[in-house]
């Protein structure tokens, strides 16, 4: 048998709630930039091949152990393998779909940026969870399309103790540009929201900017959901008030009225920025947001910190945005979204 070679993209939140964990809305893109792949291939036993950079067990020397420690942290890919094998089997297990004894060789590769809000993590677990069920031959009517961000999420929550929430996994699972509600009756009532997949081809085009070395240890903490769970009004107004910016930026992109569309983007960080303040969100993630306003972009997080996303208008204001960012020793990419458009530069 030929091995089995999955992948799952890189995502951005084009919208909507800062966190999928307050039951709002949001919209998010699949991007092809980056992606993390995992290969499957028959044979004996089963073995999980560390990546050489992400799981590295030997080093020339203790500055470089020190070194990769810094870049890579502590937790690599090799857990989120090992896990989600386990929660794969105990699905199969609890739904009685007989496995049958496959050995298998698992290896994994990422060109996700780390710790900058793209979904690197659950991009590795969405990859082998359908490479998994590719070898051992699932079917849908066997895992539903619909409950596998939830699966993906369970390995990260309850093998891992990782909090987190479904946005990153649903729209790896279902790719391209998805509109999601995550309206809290519907998740207590079946365990998922309601995904709604959208005209990639009305995105317009976008840019990436991201910190190349960040650092967890200079984020400071946050209490917004400590607010949120005790009924603190002004967070819950801000949520709904961001699950708003997700139902008009739908809209906009319906009519591609990128215009409005960048007036929310804008809006979005602003409630996040007074929402989470100035010491929580952090120098960098501030510049960066200036850079991009400075030159006439709206911009906006992509994810939890660590990068921000923007609208370009054409070649040159792509060059001065490109140059802007990298002066001040930013990486800054064209944004590739998986079934949209192709924007030259």
């Amino acid at each position: 048998m030929n091995p089995i070679k999955t992948c799952a993209l890189a995502r951005i939140g084009l919208l909507g709630n800062p966190s999928d964990g307050y039951f709002g809305k949001t919209i998010s893109c699949a991007i092809t930039n980056f992606s993390a792949t995992v290969t499957l291939e028959e044979g004996e036993g089963i073995s999980i091949i560390p990546h050489p950079t992400s799981d590295p067990f030997s080093f020339e020397s203790l500055a470089d152990l020190r070194e990769t420690a810094i870049r890579q942290g502590y937790e690599g890919g090799y857990r989120l393998i090992y896990a989600t094998c386990k929660k794969f089997a105990d699905y199969c297990a609890k739904h009685e779909i007989a496995l049958p004894p496959k050995g298998f060789t698992i290896r994994y590769d990422t060109t996700i940026p780390r710790q900058v809000g793209l979904a690197g993590s659950s991009a590795i677990i969405t990859a082998l969870t359908k490479g998994l069920r590719a070898l051992f031959g699932i079917t849908e009517s066997q895992f539903p399309l619909e409950i596998q961000p939830s699966f993906v999420l369970s390995v990260e929550e309850e093998e891992l103790d990782i909090r987190a929430g479904l946005q990153d996994r649903v729209i790896q699972t279902y790719g391209g540009v998805v509109y999601m509600d995550f309206d809290r009756e519907l998740l207590l009532q079946r365990g998922y929201g309601r995904y709604v997949q959208l005209d990639a081809r009305s995105v317009p085009p976008l840019f990436l900017a991201y910190i190349n070395k960040p650092k967890d240890s200079g984020k400071a903490h946050s209490d917004v959901r400590a607010r949120w769970s005790r009924g603190d009004e002004d967070v819950i107004l801000a949520m709904r008030e961001f699950a708003d910016f997700a139902e008009q930026g739908r809209e906009a992109l319906a009519q591609r009225d990128w215009t409005k569309l960048g007036n929310l983007m804008n809006r979005n960080f602003d409630l996040r920025l007074r929402l989470f303040g100035e010491k929580v969100i952090g120098d960098q993630n501030l510049e960066m947001v200036e850079i991009a306003r400075s030159l006439g972009a709206p911009a906006k997080f992509p994810g939890s910190g660590g990068a921000v996303i923007g609208i370009w208008k054409d070649g040159a204001h792509f060059e001065r945005l490109r140059e802007a960012f990298a002066s001040h020793g930013y990486a800054f990419t064209n944004v590739q979204v998986e079934n949209g458009p192709q924007y030259p530069v």
